[in-house]
């Protein structure tokens, strides 16, 4: 198989990779933020839950995950797992995943932020939602960028995992088309597909980063 060929099959292999990729981001920030709250809640229970839900997250495999995610259905309801709920099960485990994640970075940024532009702002007669909207989230962004692009990065890598429930996506297509041509070409080919993901990536938060150089 030529090197024209194997680039065809992984770029629409690329395809999927970058739908579970925009998909996890459009869930797991804001969903971060909301176990954000809960992590930092006055009411202690829901404080434990959400401890207990993000040490879970990062304590197991994420690939583990996903098997729970899809198999976990069947065997405790006997849910039919065919079809469309494939996808729904690896978005869903990459959410909750990487919400975890999230959640943690937002957390440090928003301790990071001294109590007294808090107390300025009451002064002021800024509102708490003024306050956090207009002085505390544009600096919390800047001081998190950092460790979101990390996060973002380790995710486009991440996508690989979802071979383990058989999902087709570019590592799939490399690992079947090494299997079959038994050549290692396909996972080099794949390799340059990521890299250049994360370069573009890093590019654009590095962009995003520039815009936020106001708030030093």
């Amino acid at each position: 198989m030529s090197v024209e060929v194997i680039l065809r099959e992984l770029t629409t292999g690329f395809g999927q990779t970058m739908m579970i990729f925009a998909l996890t981001l459009v869930f797991s920030l804001p969903l971060g933020m909301v176990v954000y709250f809960g992590r930092t809640s006055r009411f202690w229970m829901m404080r434990e839950l959400v401890k207990l839900y993000i040490s879970v997250m990062r304590g197991t495999p994420l690939m583990l995950q996903l098997l729970i995610w899809y198999f976990g259905p069947f065997y405790l309801w006997k849910m039919n797992i065919g079809g469309s709920y494939k996808l729904i099960a690896i978005i869903l485990g990459f959410s909750f995943n990487y919400a975890a994640y999230f959640a943690e970075i937002y957390r440090s940024g928003m301790k990071s932020i001294p109590n007294g532009q808090y107390e300025a702002a009451a002064l002021l007669g800024y509102s708490k939602q003024q306050t956090f909207l207009k002085i505390i989230l544009p600096q919390v962004v800047k001081i998190i960028l950092p460790a979101i692009t990390n996060e973002i990065i380790t995710l486009v890598k991440d996508t690989s995992l979802v071979y383990s429930i058989s999902y087709i996506e570019m590592f799939a297509k490399a690992k079947q088309i090494a299997a079959a041509q038994t050549t290692v070409v396909p996972f080099f080919v794949a390799g340059v597909f990521y890299y250049i993901t994360c370069l573009a990536v890093a590019w654009v938060m590095e962009h995003i980063e520039k815009k936020f150089d106001y708030y030093r």
